[in-house]
């Protein structure tokens, strides 16, 4: 009897242009994301927020696939993964749709991208190649410490009543979002179609966010206004969908550990829509804080 494998893609060992250009891309809108997410907040509550986009993205996925022809009942054998995996990106979107409620997105932001920390500590104990050298690893702390340069002018002045809720809630989105990452790599998720890990991802957290929404009692309703659906959309559309899929896409072609770095631009990204967006000024601080992540960019995306 002669068994059929698929050959999987050639992974790259460092991060080309095409990777760099869609990286920045992808942490660029997730820096607005934050923004959107509060502007939505205002009129909607936050996990029946986070259920319509993930009801919508699912849909578009579904579409997706079948316009490209892409399998998504397929035996084969990921369905146990899939569902571990679907379920860290769960409890990752209800903590960041929750701390928002209590701190703000800046703050909120800095704990959620400690995800590299964790990916490159874990990841390493399954696959050897992502172990980072010393060198990488003094361009991952060169990168937060910029991060946290650059957000800590928020920290000095004391936190708002229940402000810590958010920075828990922040703090472990980070190391869901981590984890996500370490279980798509570590499982037979690893083997599948990018379109399919992602939807086992959108799929749960559209299963979960709603009934959770319920048992917090939380007021459902469709009547918004544009501001507000269309803050929705672009979360759906673009950050749920195309970047998502982008980024489940890299992960089975690039180094985890080297792409996590990158999303240390989205904080950075997130500021410098606030001074554009919401008027807030331009600090020395932010611009040293963008040359710090470039060097460690730079470090830990060496070959």
């Amino acid at each position: 009897m002669s068994v059929t494998t698929t050959a999987l893609p050639a992974r790259k060992d460092h991060l080309d242009t095409l990777a760099v250009t869609v990286l920045v891309a992808c942490c660029a809108f997730w820096g607005l994301q934050q923004i959107l997410i509060k502007v939505a907040g205002r009129e909607i509550a936050p996990l029946w927020q986070a259920a319509l986009r993930m009801w919508g993205a699912t849909t578009l996925l579904w579409w997706w696939c079948r316009w490209r022809g892409v399998a998504l009942g397929q035996r084969d054998g990921s369905l146990r993964g899939g569902l571990l995996v679907g379920a860290l990106f769960a409890a990752e979107f209800v903590c960041i749709y929750l701390g928002l409620q209590y701190t703000p997105a800046s703050r909120l932001t800095v704990f959620l991208y400690t995800s590299p920390f964790w990916v490159a500590l874990l990841l390493p104990r399954w696959v050897p190649s992502e172990r980072l050298r010393p060198v990488q690893w003094v361009g991952l702390c060169v990168a937060f410490v910029a991060v946290a340069l650059a957000l800590g002018e928020a920290f000095v002045h004391g936190s708002a009543p229940g402000q810590w809720k958010g920075d828990a809630l922040g703090l472990a989105a980070g190391v869901f979002w981590g984890l996500t990452t370490v279980a798509i790599r570590t499982t037979r998720v690893a083997t599948v179609s990018a379109e399919k890990s992602l939807f086992y991802q959108l799929g749960v957290t559209a299963l979960v966010t709603p009934l959770l929404s319920w048992a917090l009692g939380e007021t459902w309703s469709l009547d918004y206004s544009a501001v507000a659906w269309g803050s929705v959309a672009l979360q759906t559309v673009v950050g749920a969908f195309a970047s998502y899929l982008a980024w489940m896409w890299m992960l089975r072609h690039y180094p985890a550990t080297r792409m996590a770095t990158f999303t240390f631009l989205t904080p950075l990204f997130a500021l410098v829509f606030g001074v554009a967006l919401l008027g807030e000024p331009l600090t020395p601080r932010l611009l040293l804080a963008l040359l710090g992540v470039a060097a460690g960019i730079v470090l830990v995306s060496r070959r």
